[in-house]
């Protein structure tokens, strides 16, 4: 499969017809065919013209809509087996959807000679570095892994051609964010690289990481039959009533959402879960009735200056309260008159941008949020509740990601000196209370990274929207790119 040498310079009008199976290249033709296809899914009729012309595009596609079929073919359409270089990046959230990526990009392929290599944390460089050398045309990977590949000079992206974003929300959860920016670094600034960048939603921040990555994108939507930007996606999960603390503290834990607010229909259990909340190590505040004047503009104020991450309210602050735009709205009990709903999920979703309103209903509350959204025609998606061991594989992940970025941010003395401990650490794993000793210093430090209240210096500077500092070395192997 070889690149049409037109692919990158040929104009396109915003508004591309959608395409059939029939539509396609032969050769992309029989791709499909290996993978069992009859015709192609709606996000990849919608999106797949764009890519094989060459132009950037944002796409709102959920989980099992078939998007990894709508960049993958495209991008094998660009590759050139006889150029032995990495020529199309697909950076990807976890490692299990590294390999499940890079295990269709393989089957799509077929015998056509394109190398695909899966690249993730917590496993060996060693045959990472080794798919590299025999020249891997197809890269999927962790942002934090392809960064050390790149930093240690493993991995070249001057033959690069097509860049892709899969689930570019969840990368962004993960804590990747840095990690994205630094990959910048590193692609030819002498050429536009196709890219594309797909998640469920369109919150502010992936819409800044739109901004800095593609150019003049067009916005697709799969959600309805025009192309544009989505605003509010609507979950609820059936809980346990007895359970919903505990699982309120699941699904933030794995959504981590950037800000939220969550709303409770009474003063009590507004203060019950602000307390749970701070029990867990967040940071999170009340605002309710019972609140003077004084206080709650002390709370208001640490909300608009983005230093307060989570703000537990009744409908005091659904309407008529100045509050900027928010990722994440929590319903923890749905509201006892209907109209209340859409006032809150309305506090997320603003500016054109897109947001999550997530509601926890028992059984019984499930039947009146249902009725709520046929009312006003809300599609509500039905998601199960996260498992603790849900959460804690991703959290697991979510701390490896933060450790390596740390890991990357040290020189040879510091890294010798760690060293030091290595033995002790070997000793510390063999019993049940080294282990808990272990356990106990990646919590303090996932805490810190994640849930340390945004108004200590610390955490501001995390928060900063700009790539990790690093030493001389990366910057004096490559510049900065200014694509706009």
């Amino acid at each position: 499969m070889t690149e049409k040498s037109s692919n990158e310079d040929k104009t396109t009008p915003q508004d591309l017809p959608e395409i059939t199976l029939q539509d396609l290249p032969e050769r992309l033709q029989t791709a499909a065919a290996r993978a069992g296809w009859t015709e192609l899914m709606p996000v990849q009729a919608k999106s797949m013209p764009y890519l094989l012309a060459g132009k950037d595009v944002l796409v709102q596609s959920h989980t099992g809509s078939g998007k990894t079929g709508a960049f993958l073919l495209p991008a094998l359409d660009r590759i050139d087996p006889q150029q032995k270089r990495c020529q199309v990046l697909i950076l990807v959230p976890t490692r299990e959807l590294a390999k499940q990526v890079a295990h269709e990009a393989a089957m799509l392929a077929g015998d056509s000679d394109v190398r695909t290599i899966a690249v993730y944390g917590g496993a060996s460089y060693g045959p990472q570095i080794t798919a590299f050398k025999q020249g891997a045309h197809l890269v999927v990977g962790t942002p934090g892994r392809i960064l050390d590949h790149l930093l240690k000079r493993n991995l070249s992206l001057d033959r690069l051609r097509m860049l892709i974003f899969d689930e570019a929300d969840r990368m962004l959860s993960m804590g990747f964010y840095p990690d994205m920016r630094a990959v910048r670094d590193y692609l030819p600034r002498d050429r536009h690289i196709n890219t594309a960048m797909f998640s469920a939603t369109f919150p502010p921040r992936v819409l800044r990481l739109a901004q800095e990555f593609l150019h003049e994108p067009v916005h697709l939507s799969l959600s309805s039959d025009h192309v544009h930007v989505v605003e509010t996606e609507h979950i609820f999960y059936i809980v346990p009533g007895m359970d919903k603390d505990r699982s309120l503290v699941r699904i933030i834990e794995v959504e981590n959402p950037e800000s939220a607010l969550i709303f409770c229909n009474t003063r009590n259990k507004v203060h019950y879960v602000a307390t749970v909340l701070n029990r867990f190590g967040y940071d999170a505040a009340e605002l309710s009735s019972d609140l003077s004047q004084k206080a709650r503009e002390r709370v208001l104020d640490r909300v608009r200056r983005g230093e307060l991450r989570f703000l537990v309210a009744t409908d005091v602050a659904s309407r008529g309260i100045d509050i900027p735009a928010l990722s994440h709205v929590f319903l923890y009990e749905p509201p006892e008159d209907a109209e209340d709903y859409i006032h809150r999920a309305g506090r997320t979703g603003r500016a054109g941008a897109a947001g999550v309103a997530i509601s926890l209903v028992n059984q019984l509350e499930a039947r009146k949020l249902r009725d709520i959204a046929r009312r006003y025609d809300i599609h509500m998606q039905e998601r199960e509740a996260p498992s603790d061991e849900n959460v804690a594989a991703v959290v697991s992940e979510r701390a490896i990601v933060l450790l390596e970025a740390k890991l990357r941010d040290r020189d040879k003395l510091q890294v010798e000196r760690m060293r030091r401990f290595a033995p002790m650490i070997q000793e510390l794993i063999q019993t049940d209370h080294g282990l808990d000793l272990l356990a106990m210093l990646v919590d303090d430090f996932y805490h810190d990274a994640l849930h340390k209240p945004l108004g200590e210096p610390e955490a501001r500077e995390k928060a900063k929207p700009a790539a990790r500092k690093k030493s001389g070395r990366r910057r004096s192997h490559r510049p900065r790119s200014r694509r706009k």
